[in-house]
């Protein structure tokens, strides 16, 4: 059965809160445009372009837990059109989502894109894999050589997927962002200093240009 990402998050407390805001009507019969239960080559494109994301998992006793994963660029792998998987580095050591994980296999990751104000929001059923369970995947996840110790891989089955809107998303830029956006004036400058340099010589020289 195809589901939208709302079938999923929507439930009586939310259709409550919904009522009491007024905005029930807004959402009592939405459907969206398409389903959202596997990849496009658009979803593909944006994952692959992303160096960190925000992964949310739910403990035995209820309580949510977000991690921030991050790596080289692309380290989120679209396997499939409904597949997700990725390389599981050591960290501090605690294994919070790990453990949630082997109790509760359900996942929402929050994958952003700050300079362009986007954001994609998955919700999956997690599987976490020895490194010698599926050595393929292992190659796949790995391609991109990445200097910590690598420990598991978590492959993610989608159950559903949403785009966010831009409102309340405030623009932030990496340092090799920035520094790719201001390589232009660094370089304009160098020639300005450079044709500077050959102005005054030749000044000095002649007393004139």
């Amino acid at each position: 059965m195809s589901y939208g990402f709302l079938d999923i998050a929507v439930t009586p407390g939310v259709r409550a809160a919904q009522a009491e805001m007024g905005a029930d009507k807004l959402w009592a019969n939405f459907k969206g445009h398409r389903t959202f239960d596997r990849f496009t080559d658009d979803e593909t494109a944006f994952i692959a372009e992303r160096d960190s994301f925000y992964i949310a998992s739910v403990s035995e006793t209820g309580w949510p837990y977000v991690q921030h994963r991050g790596g080289p660029r692309g380290f989120l792998k679209v396997i499939d059109a409904q597949t997700l998987a990725f390389a599981d580095y050591r960290g501090n050591r605690q294994y919070i989502s790990t453990g949630n994980f082997s109790s509760n296999e359900r996942a929402c990751l929050f994958l952003m894109d700050y300079p362009r104000r986007a954001r994609l929001k998955i919700y999956a059923h997690v599987e976490t894999l020895a490194l010698d369970a599926d050595p393929a995947l292992t190659e796949r996840v790995t391609e991109v050589a990445y200097k910590a110790k690598l420990e598991r891989i978590f492959r993610f089955r989608l159950e559903a997927f949403d785009w966010n809107c831009q409102q309340h998303i405030t623009p932030r830029f990496t340092e090799q962002e920035i520094t790719a956006a201001i390589r232009p004036l660094r370089e304009r400058l160098a020639q300005l200093e450079s044709e500077n340099a050959l102005l005054r010589t030749r000044l000095e020289n002649h007393g004139e240009p």
